[in-house]
């Protein structure tokens, strides 16, 4: 019996968005073909208004395209129910914000523990788990801190770890470094190139900053909510 071929884990074909403001259309992505592999890391880069966050939205099934179509997992999205979208999202894709979006009243642990215990884990095995993956991103002694009491940057690895707590095949953030200093920055797509490679996550991340380029496998470029560039990298040297 012949081996059936895996479909890729996002395919985009002639993608566009558009949004109505008024009486005017804007055309936010246009016709975007875009074929997204397991274990890719990938850096979409462009100004404000390329329509990055946009992409980012409906790569994490966050929204629908207006025209050509998506599929997750070899899985047309124009198919899916709502109650199916929610849950492919909340089972296969895990997201990271730049604005950390933590829970201000829960400690770092309480934060990751969050997702799994929403999808009915029981509070030792989410416990336990948070816990791992607290220690995976650097924080493991500082799992009961709240939020107000971490930097930026260990706010952003509480959020990693949460986005990775339910073992994700997907992992999409969308301009995680923007309030962040360089510094801490490459210390976060590091932190996310490591965990990828380790795992076979797929991390998708949005930025307009092109000294991060060199750190990925493949840089996709936007500008005017079309994709003019598109290609395979080899990061830079003493990039592991």
């Amino acid at each position: 019996m012949l081996n059936q071929i895996q479909p890729p884990l996002l395919e985009l074909r002639g993608v566009g968005k558009q949004y109505q403001l008024g009486e005017v259309a804007l055309d936010a992505l246009a016709g975007v073909d875009l074929r997204i592999e397991r274990g890719e890391f990938i850096a979409v880069w462009g100004p404000s208004g390329s329509g990055k966050s946009t992409l980012c939205n409906l790569l994490g099934l966050l929204d629908t395209p207006t025209s050509g179509s998506l599929a997750f997992d070899g899985e047309p999205t124009a198919r899916m129910s709502d109650r199916r979208r929610s849950d492919v999202r909340n089972r296969a894709i895990g997201f990271v914000f730049q604005s950390f979006n933590l829970v201000p009243v829960l400690s770092a642990l309480e934060n990751v523990m969050l997702p799994l215990q929403i999808g009915g884990a029981p509070e030792r095995t989410a416990r336990a788990e948070a816990a791992e993956r607290l220690a995976q991103v650097g924080l493991a002694a500082h799992m009961a801190h709240r939020p107000a009491r971490l930097s930026g940057g260990q706010q952003q690895r509480v959020a990693i770890a949460r986005a990775l707590i339910t073992r994700p095949a997907l992992v999409v953030a969308d301009e995680p470094t923007a309030n962040l200093d360089t510094e801490n920055a490459v210390m976060i797509i590091e932190l996310m190139r490591r965990i990828g490679r380790h795992e076979g996550a797929t991390f998708v991340f949005s930025t307009h900053d092109e000294r991060l380029l060199g750190r990925v496998d493949r840089q996709l470029q936007l500008r005017d909510g079309r994709a003019v560039s598109d290609r395979q990298v080899a990061p830079a040297r003493g990039v592991s």
